[in-house]
């Protein structure tokens, strides 16, 4: 794979504009887009090594900042190695903000950055890829659950709230998905109790949804994460397997 191009962008939305962090080969040939959605500690050095490493196998990365309305990123300060027992200061500040994102505003948002993606000429035509980890996993749901037609795979990894009793869960929106899903729990995950990994794997199946979901056995909730106490190199090398894969047959 020849080298990367790296730059900020910004993209207009409804409500303002949203600061992202784009990545591509350097090749000046149009690739598939994919649309990386940030866990909650946000848009930081670990999240563009990710969408480097995605952008190395052929793909064109657009990661936005989702709390833009709070200001561009780092929206709350963190420190290099984030280890929430030893910082439960970090959590208090990004609570908030993450709870003012609904799912009305990420389903506005999500449009906007499918359409940045459909005009950008270092995109080729065609569906995107949507992955997601810990919150993002939920807004990669939302985004395909809300734009069918314009992501062809979406892919979601230690997601929390994915399928909770609430009017707006995500998992609501089985029906009227047309992408390829992949979700990969963590094990022993609060935030994705084992009612909630049943009630996602049943919507899923009853609306006829081509998916796969699991559980990484022994890994915990922000595996994917190397900057975090919860990374589990094992569970994240799994984690590039499944998901580039998945890439590799829908786009």
């Amino acid at each position: 794979m020849s080298a990367l191009s790296r730059t900020s962008v910004d993209i207009a939305t409804a409500d303002g504009t949203a600061d992202a962090y784009l990545v591509r080969p350097d090749d000046r040939t149009a690739h598939p887009g994919v649309l990386g959605y940030q866990d909650a500690f946000g848009l930081r050095p670990h999240l563009k090594a990710m969408a480097d490493r995605l952008a190395a196998s052929g793909y064109t990365v657009l990661v936005p900042n989702v709390f833009y309305r709070h200001g561009p990123a780092p929206v709350v300060e963190l420190p290099e190695f984030i280890d929430t027992e030893a910082r439960p200061d970090v959590v208090e500040r990004i609570v908030p903000v993450m709870e003012s994102l609904t799912p009305d505003l990420t389903e506005r948002d999500a449009g906007a950055y499918l359409d940045w993606l459909a005009d950008a000429p270092s995109v080729a035509e065609g569906p995107v890829g949507v992955t997601g980890y810990c919150m993002g996993a939920r807004l990669a749901l939302y985004t395909a659950g809300t734009h069918p037609g314009r992501v062809a795979a979406a892919a979601g990894f230690h997601g929390g709230r994915l399928a909770s009793e609430a009017p707006d869960s995500p998992h609501l929106l089985a029906g009227r998905i047309t992408a390829e899903l992949y979700f990969a729990h963590a094990d022993d995950d609060p935030s994705m109790p084992e009612d909630e990994v049943s009630r996602l794997e049943q919507a899923l199946t009853e609306a006829g949804v081509t998916h796969r979901c699991e559980v990484y056995e022994g890994a915990h909730h922000g595996y994917t994460q190397s900057d975090t106490a919860a990374y589990d190199p094992v569970a994240a090398e799994r984690h590039w397997t499944e998901l580039l894969a998945l890439f590799a047959r829908t786009l």
